[in-house]
């Protein structure tokens, strides 16, 4: 496997800044996300969700559960920062619904 490279800023300002970016915060050189869920159990089901789709690009998010609310963070801690690879991953969980 090739290893990720580190976006330079500008690169990540303009993965941010595109129409289709991921809509998560840059807080600490890292994304993070909170999405609130309907239940505790739809959360569960939120994160099963999500670690199909980490599992499928062999990365994988930091998750904190803390009842209906999920906490996402991603950095590829190889790169030492974000690649191309958190941005992938945080643009397809955006398309990951929570429901129950």
């Amino acid at each position: 496997m090739v290893r990720p490279v580190r976006l330079a800023a500008e690169e990540l300002s303009a993965a941010l800044a595109a129409p289709d970016a991921p809509s998560w915060d840059l807080v600490d050189g890292q994304l993070v996300t909170t999405v609130r869920c309907p239940s505790f159990l739809g959360a569960i089901d939120f994160v099963v969700d999500v670690a199909r789709l980490a599992e499928q690009a062999d990365h994988h998010p930091d998750i904190d559960i803390r009842y209906r609310d999920v906490t996402l963070v991603l950095v590829t801690h190889d790169a030492g920062g974000l690649t191309q690879l958190d941005i992938d991953l945080a643009r397809a969980i955006d398309g990951v619904r929570p429901t129950g």
